[in-house]
Protein backbone atom coordinates (compact mmCIF):
# COMPACT_ATOMS: atom_id res chain seq x y z
CA UNK A 1 0.00 0.00 0.00
CA UNK A 2 2.06 2.96 -1.33
CA UNK A 3 0.19 6.69 -2.56
CA UNK A 4 3.39 7.64 -4.64
CA UNK A 5 3.40 5.74 -7.58
CA UNK A 6 7.43 6.42 -8.31
CA UNK A 7 8.36 4.58 -4.84
CA UNK A 8 5.31 1.77 -5.54
CA UNK A 9 6.84 1.26 -9.03
CA UNK A 10 9.93 0.55 -7.95
CA UNK A 11 8.64 -1.94 -4.88
CA UNK A 12 6.22 -3.74 -7.75
CA UNK A 13 9.58 -4.03 -10.17
CA UNK A 14 12.30 -5.15 -7.34
CA UNK A 15 9.67 -7.76 -6.35
CA UNK A 16 8.58 -9.19 -9.84
CA UNK A 17 12.59 -9.41 -10.28
CA UNK A 18 12.63 -11.66 -7.38
CA UNK A 19 10.25 -14.23 -8.83
CA UNK A 20 6.99 -12.72 -6.57
CA UNK A 21 3.86 -11.29 -7.48
CA UNK A 22 2.86 -8.22 -6.00
CA UNK A 23 -0.37 -6.12 -6.14
CA UNK A 24 -0.44 -2.48 -5.53
CA UNK A 25 -3.82 -0.51 -3.90
CA UNK A 26 -2.98 3.17 -2.84
CA UNK A 27 -5.68 4.02 -0.05
CA UNK A 28 -6.82 2.25 2.86
CA UNK A 29 -10.26 1.12 1.73
CA UNK A 30 -8.87 -0.40 -1.43
CA UNK A 31 -6.23 -2.04 1.14
CA UNK A 32 -8.81 -3.78 3.31
CA UNK A 33 -10.86 -4.98 0.14
CA UNK A 34 -8.11 -6.63 -1.24
CA UNK A 35 -7.12 -8.16 2.14
CA UNK A 36 -10.93 -9.38 2.39
CA UNK A 37 -10.28 -11.42 -0.60
CA UNK A 38 -7.09 -12.91 0.94
CA UNK A 39 -4.43 -14.76 -0.72
CA UNK A 40 -1.86 -12.62 0.69
CA UNK A 41 1.51 -13.76 1.87
CA UNK A 42 3.20 -10.38 2.79
CA UNK A 43 1.73 -6.69 3.32
CA UNK A 44 4.14 -3.65 2.37
CA UNK A 45 2.48 -0.66 4.65
CA UNK A 46 2.76 3.24 4.25
CA UNK A 47 2.44 4.68 7.62
CA UNK A 48 0.50 8.04 5.74
CA UNK A 49 -2.37 7.02 3.54
CA UNK A 50 -4.91 9.44 1.80
CA UNK A 51 -7.93 8.08 3.61
CA UNK A 52 -6.60 6.65 6.65
CA UNK A 53 -3.19 5.90 9.39
CA UNK A 54 -1.15 2.90 8.41
CA UNK A 55 -1.35 2.49 11.92
CA UNK A 56 -4.71 2.17 12.63
CA UNK A 57 -4.77 -0.23 9.06
CA UNK A 58 -1.86 -2.51 10.75
CA UNK A 59 -4.14 -2.73 13.66
CA UNK A 60 -7.41 -3.24 11.86
CA UNK A 61 -5.30 -6.63 10.15
CA UNK A 62 -3.78 -7.47 12.90
CA UNK A 63 -7.24 -7.72 14.56
CA UNK A 64 -8.01 -10.35 12.00
CA UNK A 65 -4.67 -11.92 10.56
CA UNK A 66 -1.65 -12.69 11.21
CA UNK A 67 -0.47 -12.28 7.87
CA UNK A 68 3.38 -10.11 7.98
CA UNK A 69 3.40 -6.87 7.62
CA UNK A 70 6.65 -4.64 6.91
CA UNK A 71 6.21 -0.93 6.97
CA UNK A 72 8.18 1.03 4.12
CA UNK A 73 7.66 5.05 5.11
CA UNK A 74 9.06 8.54 5.65
CA UNK A 75 8.48 8.16 8.88
CA UNK A 76 11.89 7.36 9.92
CA UNK A 77 11.67 8.42 13.89
CA UNK A 78 12.67 5.44 16.81
CA UNK A 79 8.97 6.97 18.32
CA UNK A 80 7.36 6.08 14.98
CA UNK A 81 9.23 2.48 14.45
CA UNK A 82 8.47 1.44 18.37
CA UNK A 83 4.52 2.41 17.48
CA UNK A 84 4.94 0.24 14.02
CA UNK A 85 6.46 -2.89 15.97
CA UNK A 86 4.06 -2.73 18.98
CA UNK A 87 1.38 -3.18 16.74
CA UNK A 88 2.36 -6.17 15.36
CA UNK A 89 4.64 -5.45 12.04
CA UNK A 90 7.10 -7.67 11.39
CA UNK A 91 9.62 -4.82 10.13
CA UNK A 92 9.85 -1.15 9.61
CA UNK A 93 12.16 -0.06 7.11
CA UNK A 94 12.31 3.79 6.23
CA UNK A 95 12.75 5.99 3.05
CA UNK A 96 14.71 5.77 1.06
CA UNK A 97 15.51 2.37 0.76
CA UNK A 98 17.44 0.36 -1.09
CA UNK A 99 15.61 -1.88 -3.41
CA UNK A 100 17.88 -5.23 -3.10
CA UNK A 101 17.19 -4.54 0.73
CA UNK A 102 13.59 -4.65 0.67
CA UNK A 103 13.82 -7.53 -1.37
CA UNK A 104 16.55 -9.27 0.86
CA UNK A 105 14.36 -8.78 3.52
CA UNK A 106 11.51 -9.99 2.37
CA UNK A 107 13.01 -13.58 1.21
CA UNK A 108 14.80 -13.82 4.80
CA UNK A 109 11.01 -13.57 6.22
CA UNK A 110 10.08 -16.17 3.84
CA UNK A 111 12.47 -18.47 5.26
CA UNK A 112 11.71 -17.96 8.61
CA UNK A 113 7.95 -19.06 7.91
CA UNK A 114 9.11 -21.62 5.95
CA UNK A 115 11.23 -23.12 8.94
CA UNK A 116 9.04 -22.42 11.48
CA UNK A 117 5.89 -24.16 9.28
CA UNK A 118 8.40 -27.35 8.95
CA UNK A 119 8.38 -27.19 12.66
CA UNK A 120 4.95 -26.81 12.74
CA UNK A 121 4.78 -30.14 11.13
CA UNK A 122 5.19 -32.21 14.32
CA UNK A 123 3.45 -30.10 17.33
CA UNK A 124 2.61 -33.08 19.76
CA UNK A 125 -0.72 -32.83 18.50
CA UNK A 126 -0.91 -32.85 14.56
CA UNK A 127 1.80 -34.61 12.29
CA UNK A 128 2.03 -34.02 8.38
CA UNK A 129 3.54 -36.81 6.36
CA UNK A 130 3.52 -34.95 3.23
CA UNK A 131 5.15 -38.55 1.69
CA UNK A 132 2.39 -40.25 2.45
CA UNK A 133 -0.24 -37.27 2.45
CA UNK A 134 -0.74 -38.68 5.64
CA UNK A 135 -2.23 -36.11 8.81
CA UNK A 136 -1.94 -38.33 12.45
CA UNK A 137 -4.09 -36.38 15.06
CA UNK A 138 -3.06 -37.33 18.87
CA UNK A 139 -0.71 -40.20 17.54
CA UNK A 140 -3.29 -42.04 15.10
CA UNK A 141 -3.33 -41.02 11.28
CA UNK A 142 -6.84 -39.17 10.27
CA UNK A 143 -8.80 -40.90 7.24
CA UNK A 144 -9.07 -37.49 4.93
CA UNK A 145 -9.96 -37.06 1.67
CA UNK A 146 -7.77 -35.45 -1.15
CA UNK A 147 -8.90 -32.17 -0.28
CA UNK A 148 -9.25 -32.21 3.31
CA UNK A 149 -5.95 -33.61 3.86
CA UNK A 150 -5.04 -30.20 1.46
CA UNK A 151 -7.34 -28.15 3.58
CA UNK A 152 -6.31 -28.82 7.41
CA UNK A 153 -2.49 -28.99 6.19
CA UNK A 154 -2.85 -25.53 4.93
CA UNK A 155 -4.26 -24.27 8.12
CA UNK A 156 -1.60 -26.06 10.06
CA UNK A 157 1.31 -24.09 8.28
CA UNK A 158 0.15 -21.32 10.60
CA UNK A 159 -2.08 -22.10 13.26
CA UNK A 160 -4.08 -19.18 14.44
CA UNK A 161 -3.99 -17.24 10.85
CA UNK A 162 -7.20 -17.25 9.44
CA UNK A 163 -7.71 -18.15 5.86
CA UNK A 164 -10.63 -16.70 3.83
CA UNK A 165 -13.20 -19.23 1.78
CA UNK A 166 -11.59 -17.88 -1.00
CA UNK A 167 -7.77 -18.16 0.13
CA UNK A 168 -8.73 -21.83 0.30
CA UNK A 169 -10.48 -22.48 -2.87
CA UNK A 170 -7.38 -20.77 -4.33
CA UNK A 171 -4.87 -22.98 -2.63
CA UNK A 172 -6.84 -26.37 -1.83
CA UNK A 173 -8.84 -26.47 -5.19
CA UNK A 174 -7.73 -28.29 -8.16
CA UNK A 175 -10.37 -26.14 -9.85
CA UNK A 176 -11.33 -23.27 -7.50
CA UNK A 177 -13.18 -21.24 -10.20
CA UNK A 178 -15.49 -23.96 -10.46
CA UNK A 179 -15.98 -23.84 -6.15
CA UNK A 180 -18.10 -22.24 -4.34
CA UNK A 181 -18.39 -21.33 -0.42
CA UNK A 182 -20.62 -23.28 0.98
CA UNK A 183 -18.23 -26.38 -0.80
CA UNK A 184 -15.38 -25.28 1.66
CA UNK A 185 -17.80 -24.82 4.73
CA UNK A 186 -18.61 -28.92 3.65
CA UNK A 187 -15.00 -29.72 3.93
CA UNK A 188 -14.67 -28.19 7.23
CA UNK A 189 -17.57 -29.64 8.62
CA UNK A 190 -16.33 -32.92 7.91
CA UNK A 191 -13.22 -32.21 9.37
CA UNK A 192 -14.23 -30.87 12.44
CA UNK A 193 -16.74 -34.53 12.90
CA UNK A 194 -13.08 -36.29 12.20
CA UNK A 195 -11.02 -34.56 14.83
CA UNK A 196 -13.91 -34.55 17.32
CA UNK A 197 -14.19 -38.01 17.00
CA UNK A 198 -10.57 -37.99 18.96
CA UNK A 199 -10.75 -35.34 20.82
CA UNK A 200 -14.33 -33.85 21.96
CA UNK A 201 -12.98 -31.40 24.47
CA UNK A 202 -12.86 -28.46 21.91
CA UNK A 203 -13.27 -27.13 18.41
CA UNK A 204 -9.77 -27.06 16.59
CA UNK A 205 -10.28 -25.73 13.65
CA UNK A 206 -12.37 -22.14 14.47
CA UNK A 207 -15.15 -20.03 12.17
CA UNK A 208 -13.95 -16.40 11.80
CA UNK A 209 -17.34 -14.73 10.93
CA UNK A 210 -17.06 -12.78 7.91
CA UNK A 211 -13.59 -13.49 7.55
CA UNK A 212 -12.82 -17.14 6.87
CA UNK A 213 -11.44 -20.34 9.50
CA UNK A 214 -8.03 -21.22 11.16
CA UNK A 215 -6.61 -23.83 13.37
CA UNK A 216 -7.06 -23.69 17.16
CA UNK A 217 -3.33 -22.63 18.81
CA UNK A 218 -2.18 -24.93 21.52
Amino acid sequence: MEDERSIAETILFALETEGFVPEHVSTGGEARAALARGGFDLVILDVGLPDTSGFELCRAVRATSQVPIFFLTARSEEIDKVIGLELGADDYIAKPFSPRELTARVKSLFRRLEANAEVSKSNGKFHVDEDRAQITFLGRPLELTRTEFRLLKLLLQRPGRVYSRQEIMDRVSDNPDMSLDRTIDSHVKSLRAKLRERDSSRDWILTQRGFGYSVAEE
